[in-house]
């Protein structure tokens, strides 16, 4: 650091996408290119496996609670996490058409509607509280599988989700413990990821919460962001329809290559920031490995990780040869028991709003002494347009 000087922009970082500019902190958690994903300075995949609750008590109180402090904040949870009967009224008269996404944007903003206080710390409490039911109640909506059941939030922030859900498979405790993981480990990714960074301008404007998670999950749901999961696991169907089960690591590796030939993309593969292995995709790596191991899209899931960055490595101009976490988890889910692509993005945005609920906390009631962040203004520079 020179003079008090950060960063020093240049005419090459104009129209990136302010890709690497600093422009605030964030105090839940943040992404190291060797190690991976942090929450409050603790590895990923040290904690992946914990409960849903403690991780989002982590996260909102930047230490880890003990058994009595964890067993009050889920019942401050529970007090706060039945939807008012206007609010599930109005997301069970949404359109089905569209992505399920646009419902759950959607029924964001209806919450907001109903279930605000205008007050971001309560709101933020309240809404993690809430987004099991809204979830549920998209989905079962959205993919007509009936009326939703009662929300029972004592059962577990998951185990009430998964239960409140009319799919038509067996929920088993391996399915649950796939939900659980899936949700833990998707929390939180640093503040400048597209949905957290959407939703906290949003709020910057003083949008309430609910409007500004809305925000941040319409950008959430495309697929260079929160709907790649969906787009990596129709990735793997297709190599395993074109090479079939009994497909061979050469074999892979072969068609790899070709398709790399051609100048397409190996989906699942890279990241912004990391240099290694996703950190989250390896704790899935090892979950679905351990529990569905004869799964067909898990075996090909498995070779794509292997055959995939031994080619990419070959390359010496691609930095991140290593999967991503999109490239196991729609295979993991699948094997699970819950094979619905079309809601992986909302699964997502279930467990992203919890994070950028804490750090909107933090940029309107908490940072600059409690003055909270300015209005987001990005300064543009004028260039006529090139006809």
């Amino acid at each position: 650091m020179r003079d008090n000087v950060l960063f020093e922009i240049t005419k090459d970082h104009l129209d990136t996408g302010l890709r690497g500019i600093p422009v605030g902190y964030c105090t839940t958690s943040f992404v190291d290119p060797i190690q991976g994903l942090s929450y409050v300075g603790i590895p990923i995949g040290e904690i992946a496996h914990r409960e849903p609750t403690e991780l989002i008590y982590l996260l909102y109180y930047g230490e880890m609670g003990s058994k009595e402090e964890i067993a009050k904040f889920q019942g401050q949870l529970n007090e706060r996490a039945h939807l008012k009967a206007e609010t599930i009224a109005a997301i069970e008269r949404l359109p089905q058409a569209g992505h399920a996404m646009d419902s759950f944007s959607a029924a964001l903003l209806i919450a907001g509607m109903f279930e605000k206080t205008e007050d971001y710390e309560k709101d933020c409490l309240g809404v993690i509280a809430k987004l099991p039911e809204i979830a549920a109640r998209v989905i079962n909506h959205h993919a007509g599988w009936g009326p939703s059941p009662t929300s029972k939030p004592d059962l577990g922030y998951i185990e009430n989700f998964v239960e409140m859900l009319n799919q038509p498979v067996e929920k088993t405790p391996e399915l649950l413990n796939a939900m659980k993981l899936f949700n833990t480990i998707h929390y939180d990714h640093s503040g400048g990821n597209l949905s957290a960074f959407v939703g906290k301008a949003v709020a910057s404007g003083l949008e309430h919460m609910y409007g500004s998670l809305a925000a941040a999950m319409a950008a959430l749901a495309g697929p260079r962001h929160g709907r790649a999961n969906q787009d990596c696991l129709e990735f793997v169907q297709k190599v395993l329809h074109r090479l079939g089960a009994h497909a061979q690591p050469k074999d892979v590796e072969q068609w790899i290559r070709e398709m790399l030939a051609k100048h397409e993309v190996l989906a699942g593969f890279g990241h912004a920031v990391l240099r290694v292995e996703d950190a989250r995709a390896t704790v899935c790596y090892e979950y679905a490995q351990k529990y569905f191991p004869n799964h067909p899209l898990v075996k090909m899931a498995l070779l794509l990780r292997t055959e995939g960055s031994k080619v990419l490595k070959e390359n010496p101009k691609i930095s991140d040869p290593y999967p991503n976490i999109d490239a196991i988890t729609g295979s993991m889910l699948t094997a699970a028991g819950f094979p619905f692509s079309d809601y992986y993005t909302v699964l997502f945005g279930l467990s992203r709003c919890v994070g950028i609920a804490i750090q909107i906390v933090y940029e309107r009631c908490e940072a600059r002494g409690g003055k909270g962040t300015p209005i987001v203004r990005p300064k543009y520079l004028y260039k006529p347009r090139e006809i």
